[in-house]
C-alpha cells in the first residue's frame, strides 16, 4: 500500500514566526499552541511526516547557519522527545527573488515523492500557515491544512486569489487537536 505523508511547515505551523521572521536565538523559538498533543497524536495514524520550510538566505551573513541550528535541534530533541518523527526535513535557504523550484510552493525538493507509486500524495497533505503551503499542496497533487492565524501570509508567493485557492483547503484550523480529529477521520474512511 502506497503510503500517505503530511508535509509540514515550520514557522507559523509548529512553532510561532516572529516578526523578523527569522528563528535566529533560542529565545526566539515558541512552539505553536497544541502542537505536542495534536502531532504526538498524528504520529500514530498512517502518516509519514516530512517537514520543508523555507528559510530566506540561511547561511548569508544576515542569518548565519549557526544561529539557525540550535533553535532547530532543539525543537527537533523536543518534537523525538513525545514522540514525533520526521523522515525527512527539507530547508529551502534561497530568497523568493532568486524564484528557484526548491522554493515553497515549488516542488524542486520534493521530486523522492512525485510520480513515485511507493507516496499516494493524493491521499496526502501539506500543513502550513501560509497560502503558498496550500498552493504547494496543489502543485503535489496533495490537499492542503491552514493553519490561518489571520495573517494572510503567502498570497504573494502565489499567482492566484484566496477564492482560487480554497478548493484545494481540505481544512482550515489553527488548532492542532482538531487537525488529528480531521486526519483521524480520513484515516478511518479509507480503511
Amino acid at each position: 500500500m502506497a503510503k500517505r505523508v503530511l508535509f509540514i511547515d515550520r514557522d507559523g505551523t509548529l512553532i510561532h514566526e516572529p516578526e523578523d521572521r527569522q528563528i535566529d536565538s533560542l529565545e526566539k523559538l515558541e512552539y505553536f499552541p497544541k502542537v505536542f498533543q495534536g502531532l504526538a497524536k498524528i504520529a500514530q495514524l498512517d502518516f509519514e511526516l516530512v517537514m520543508i520550510t523555507n528559510q530566506d538566505g540561511l547561511g548569508t551573513e544576515h542569518f548565519p547557519e549557526e544561529k539557525f541550528w540550535p533553535a532547530q535541534n532543539k525543537m527537533m530533541e523536543a518534537l523525538e522527545g513525545e514522540g514525533i518523527h520526521f523522515t525527512e526535513v527539507f530547508i529551502d535557504k534561497t530568497f523568493k527573488k532568486e524564484n528557484k523550484p526548491t522554493r515553497k510552493p515549488g516542488t524542486a525538493l520534493l521530486t523522492q515523492y512525485i510520480d513515485n507509486p511507493d507516496y499516494d500524495l493524493e491521499n496526502s497533505f501539506v500543513i502550513g500557515d501560509r497560502i503558498s503551503d496550500v498552493k504547494l499542496a496543489q502543485n503535489l497533487g496533495a490537499k492542503g491544512i491552514w493553519i490561518n492565524t489571520g495573517h494572510g501570509r503567502g498570497m504573494e508567493d502565489v499567482k492566484e486569489s484566496l477564492e482560487e485557492m480554497k478548493p484545494f483547503i481540505a481544512l482550515e484550523s489553527t488548532d492542532w487537536n482538531e487537525i488529528y480529529d480531521f486526519l483521524k477521520k480520513k484515516v478511518e474512511q479509507e480503511a
